[in-house]
């Protein structure tokens, strides 16, 4: 019989052909790769990023942000295609040293303000506006709760199963198994609190559901990686009626569909510069014409 079992070598190096689907754009350094600098458009907050779930959860926040009728949260999206090595551009570095989406840039005041990890722009933009994010005590301390527990757990689900599951170049099953069970775990973390209460802190909606749901509603939607039966998400009753209810709501519709370049290319706003691009930037509508 054939030994597989891996023992690491001594000194690791670096194999370029490793990392399935993403090999082409991970690396162990950091810094940029060309020059290229982030373009402006003409409102203050400048959003550089993709339709990804930690990408979707800046775009919900800010397309709730203006249906509740700040105004001042008017946005450009612009597009970083990962694939191509958008996110090693000069420009984008310097927005986010780490080269990960989504990166924002705040123009409004004297200096522009660069924001970068998912829940930290989250927290900005609901500070900045008033809303979103209870201000004092036990509320507050919950949704910052749960917002810092999809920062935690996500990885498992996306870097741990997503990648074993649907990305990696060989199927094998012990990380599958391994990241299975830490996601259904979670799933059942989302279900166990979602039984008594209408959102995930409480009875409010805030930044806390708009992390979560890209990741763990699209998931229990089957959005996610192909996964919904191989989980069995449709067990998961509460965390259903949730996640549902949040992909009804207009501003999450439009969300998820800005920076977006999978799926129904009704469903893809590749840049969003004003909010009637939703009826006129499509890729179907720009197709057609």
């Amino acid at each position: 019989m054939q030994d597989d079992t891996y023992t690491p070598p001594e000194i690791w190096t670096w194999d370029k052909e490793s990392g399935g689907r993403f090999a082409s754009i991970n690396r162990p350094i950091a810094g940029p790769t060309h020059d290229k600098a982030l373009p402006v458009g003409r409102h203050p907050l400048q959003l550089y990023s993709l339709g990804t779930p930690n990408g979707v959860k800046v775009t919900i926040l800010l397309e709730e942000l203006l249906e509740a009728g700040h105004a001042g949260a008017d946005y450009d999206a612009w597009l970083i295609r990962i694939g191509e090595g958008d996110q090693f551009g000069s420009g984008f570095v310097a927005a986010n040293p780490n080269s990960k989406i989504p990166a924002l840039v705040d123009h409004s005041g004297t200096q522009p303000v660069r924001v970068f990890e998912s829940g930290a722009i989250l927290v900005y933009l609901a500070e900045k506006f008033g809303a979103f994010l209870p201000q004092e005590g036990a509320a507050r301390a919950e949704c910052l709760s749960w917002l810092f527990w999809q920062m935690g757990s996500a990885p498992f689900l996306g870097g741990g199963f997503g990648h074993f599951y649907a990305y990696a170049p060989e199927k094998f099953e012990y990380p599958i198994n391994r990241y299975a069970m830490e996601t259904k775990r979670q799933l059942d973390v989302l279900d166990r609190i979602l039984a008594d209460r209408a959102f995930v802190a409480g009875p409010d909606y805030t930044i806390a559901d708009m992390a979560i749901w890209p990741w763990y509603g699209q998931l229990a939607l089957g959005d996610l990686y192909g996964a919904g039966t191989f989980l069995q998400v449709d067990g998961y009753r509460n965390l259903q009626r949730w996640t549902r209810e949040l992909a009804e709501r207009p501003a999450v519709r439009r969300g998820r569909m800005v920076n977006r370049v999978t799926g129904d290319p009704a469903s893809q706003l590749h840049e969003r510069h004003d909010a009637t691009d939703f009826d006129t930037r499509t890729q179907d509508k720009l197709a057609s014409a």
